[in-house]
């Protein structure tokens, strides 16, 4: 992989949102990205489940971001769920696929089948994640709870 200051810089943030877990879920995701040329590009991407849990739509939200990504990237991933900054960020993830998606406590890995489509996709990008506290304000976060809301509607 590319040295880490040669890699585009990319923002992701994320949200997941579901009423009853589980039940009817929404996820939604803002990429930012500024060209050489100093101009800012943002793209906007959203989808819900008709019966999810909450952690499987935080999740989803940073696969899809992830995934609309062509090239490798330094991102920083900007997310208000302490299971996926925590997942990802204390790399627990890597310890739950090497035990065969069971965890420390020897209980199952949930989500075990996004974590598969995940864990090549942290290799690729260099992932930085800063946890924002939830429905507090953050501009881009409470945009991402807007979308996925919206998505969840859709699916109630």
């Amino acid at each position: 992989m590319p040295e880490q200051h040669s890699l585009p810089a990319v923002e992701l943030f994320s949200d997941g949102a579901c009423s009853g877990n589980p039940g009817p879920g929404g996820w939604g995701a803002i990429l930012r990205f500024t060209d050489s040329a100093g101009k800012t590009h943002e793209r906007e991407l959203s989808g819900g489940e008709p019966q999810t849990t909450n952690n499987r739509m935080e999740l989803t939200a940073v696969l899809m971001g992830l995934s609309a990504l062509k090239t490798p990237c330094a991102v920083t991933l900007t997310t208000d769920s302490k299971y996926v900054a925590d997942s990802i960020g204390k790399g627990w993830v890597w310890g739950w696929k090497k035990r065969g998606w069971v965890k420390a406590d020897k209980k199952p890995a949930l989500n075990a089948d996004l974590w598969e489509q995940m864990l090549p996709l942290l290799t690729k990008h260099k992932v930085t994640i800063v946890w924002v506290k939830g429905h507090a304000g953050h501009p881009e976060n409470e945009r991402c709870d807007r979308l996925a809301v919206a998505e969840r509607d859709k699916h109630a």
